[in-house]
């Protein structure tokens, strides 16, 4: 029987690394995963996107129910193949999608009616929905249904809101059933409220998931108020399960949550930012369409080895750019999803070594030093 599980293997401080085996191969963490939202992860083919270090790719669970639905998808042999990544996938619930239709939703105690952005069409996600979707996909780990408040938010929505996902949660569990080789994660609740996210934490802990989530933030409450929260957020799950914070985000966001014992992130901003001509770097951020970069030979980072950086300059970054070629979005993007990577695989090295505070310190301080300004 194929099974999944999850090894811690080093701790320094809070910081955790470790690996998620399941039947489609290992995930090393802390790790980042490259989102692919109707299926395809931006302007990058999936032997790229590997060739980055990415052992793992999302898939959202809306998107793919509206076009090309999911019922077609697994017609045509599960999201793996269709999508040509044999390795593992994880899908959202779709909720975080649905929440954010402003006006063209309806939420009750059974889950959400909604209009579909595309064509106007009328559907139903509701938890057990969202396990047929995502069983229908073949996802190898699958997040519970959830309602994500945009934050700030008064204490009694949160409240309300956390308790109707505590219970979706456990409809979630229910309809996700014995499911050998798949794994279904569990997401806390509770805005910034230290309480609530301890009762959900203890609610979730009962039901009893693979693994589990901080959602509701990066939704507009700042850095500052993320980082405040996940002090204490992560302590609340148990220490055995994978962690995983639900939507982040930039370089310092990412480091930042690291330090504070999550496992596990998303974020469409590598391939975004590269599409919009934006390049993360060891020392910044380099806007390629700025004049300054039109006579450049330098590479985007001399350290980095994804071919934007080994074969070709900043001067010809710019061009493309300029001229609105298509390689422009797709070399910026791979050596974002590179950069993204590459952290990631620094994070895990520092951690089984003992030195994470020191690789923090060398990280802030080379973006501090770098002669590129901020955006």
């Amino acid at each position: 029987m194929s099974t999944t599980s999850f090894t811690l293997t080093a701790t320094d401080g809070a910081a955790r690394s470790g690996v998620i085996a399941t039947p489609r191969g290992e995930i090393r963490t802390p790790a980042f995963m490259p989102v692919g939202t109707a299926a395809t992860v931006k302007a990058m083919l999936p032997e790229n996107v590997r060739a980055t270090g990415a052992d793992i790719l999302l898939g959202n669970t809306y998107h793919l129910m509206l076009r090309p639905t999911a019922e077609r998808i697994a017609r045509l042999g599960g999201l793996h193949r269709f999508m040509n990544w044999e390795r593992p996938i994880l899908t959202d619930s779709g909720g975080f999608q649905v929440m954010s239709l402003a006006g063209l939703r309806k939420l009750t105690e059974e889950g959400v009616s909604f209009k579909s952005h595309i064509d106007g069409s009328k559907h139903m996600l509701s938890p057990e929905r969202s396990m047929e979707i995502q069983r229908l996909l073949g996802s190898d780990i699958v997040m519970a249904f959830d309602e994500c408040p945009a934050l700030p938010a008064d204490r009694k929505r949160i409240e309300e809101s956390m308790r109707l996902s505590m219970r979706w949660a456990q409809r979630s569990r229910d309809a996700f059933g014995d499911r050998p080789g798949h794994m279904l994660f569990g997401i806390m609740q509770g805005g910034l409220e230290r309480d609530m996210r301890e009762e959900s934490a203890k609610a979730l802990t009962a039901i009893g998931f693979d693994g589990y989530a901080v959602g509701g933030l990066a939704v507009g409450e700042g850095q500052e108020a993320m980082f405040s929260c996940l002090d204490y957020a992560p302590g609340f799950l148990p220490e055995d399960k994978p962690r995983y914070l639900m939507g982040v985000g930039k370089p310092d966001d990412i480091v930042g949550a690291v330090k504070r014992g999550i496992d596990m992130m998303d974020c469409v901003l590598p391939t975004r930012s590269g599409r919009t001509g934006q390049a993360f770097t060891r020392r910044g951020v380099v806007n390629i369409k700025n004049a300054r970069h039109a006579d450049d030979p330098r590479p985007l980072d001399e350290q980095c080895s994804c071919p934007a950086c080994t074969g070709y300059s900043r001067a010809y970054l710019h061009h493309v750019f300029r001229a609105q070629e298509m390689i422009s979005g797709m070399l910026l993007s791979w050596h974002n999803l590179q950069y993204f990577q590459d952290i990631m695989a620094g994070m895990r090295a520092a951690i089984a070594e003992g030195r994470f505070a020191a690789w923090e310190a060398g990280f802030h301080a080379g973006r501090a030093e770098g002669d590129i300004p901020p955006l």
